[in-house]
């Protein structure tokens, strides 16, 4: 599916795993490249905006996860884009299954069944396969990249050490990645909060990046699982609050 979810943002959804296309005066931002799936769903996209992929400029990840990065290393052989990370997210792109943790993944189904059918849906779309990347370029902290959008860099770690959000501050538009979703993937939770700690490798320090997404004062945010938030970032920073780890 192809959604324009904010200004000149366009949301591909599948498996329970967004990317985003930023446009900008006919030339593509890919926000994140999702699991191996989304690739045939990334051209199609591409061409439903009247693009080509060489409108496709360069690529942008939130953090180094399996189910966030499935695509990069085509992204870099197909397309030939420069592709941003966070500093210390480059070994796990490159390792993509190396991610710290705070709690075994196997407790999750018995407890959380709703999670179980996200689960199923991103192995079946090939996040059990992801293959590494490396020649990623750094981001820098508080930087706006010279891609469509100009995003701004958020520090947001937690979720990964090396994670980061996407501020578009002249559209109101927060590319949250993981460190704030709607959806969380091993629990089935919906609503505003952070990723549990079967992925999440530091909550406390989750929890806290949640004062510099809300320092943006976006008005939508926009999650890397779940429905876009309209609600304005301090409302579902609050709420995530409330949540708190799990």
């Amino acid at each position: 599916m192809l959604t324009e979810v904010a200004d000149r943002v366009h949301r591909i959804d599948h498996a329970y795993v967004n990317c985003y296309l930023v446009e900008e005066e006919g030339r593509l931002l890919l926000v994140d490249t999702g699991v191996p799936a989304h690739w045939r769903r990334i051209g199609e996209a591409v061409r439903a905006l009247g693009r080509r992929p060489s409108d496709v400029v360069a690529v942008a990840l939130t953090h180094g996860h399996f189910d966030h990065t499935g695509n990069v290393a085509r992204a870099m052989d197909v397309l030939g884009v420069p592709v941003w990370a966070g500093t210390e997210d480059l070994e796990l792109v490159e390792h993509p299954y190396r991610y710290a943790h705070e709690n075994p993944l196997a407790a999750y189904p018995l407890r959380h069944p709703a999670g179980v059918p996200v689960l199923a849906a991103l192995m079946a779309a090939g996040a059990w396969h992801v293959r590494g990347a490396r020649g990623l370029r750094a981001y820098e902290s508080g930087g706006v990249l010279p891609v469509p959008g100009r995003p701004v860099v958020v520090d947001s770690p937690g979720h990964t050490w090396g994670h980061v959000a996407l501020h578009l501050p002249e559209r109101g538009v927060l590319l949250s990645g993981d460190a704030l979703v709607t959806l969380d993937p091993y629990t089935g939770g919906r609503g505003p909060q952070i990723v549990a700690g079967a992925a999440t490798a530091d909550s406390a320090a989750a929890l806290a990046s949640l004062d510099a997404l809300e320092a943006t004062g976006a008005a939508t945010v926009l999650p890397g699982h779940g429905d876009p938030w309209t609600a304005g970032v301090a409302e579902a920073a609050a709420r995530a609050r409330e949540v708190g780890a799990h």
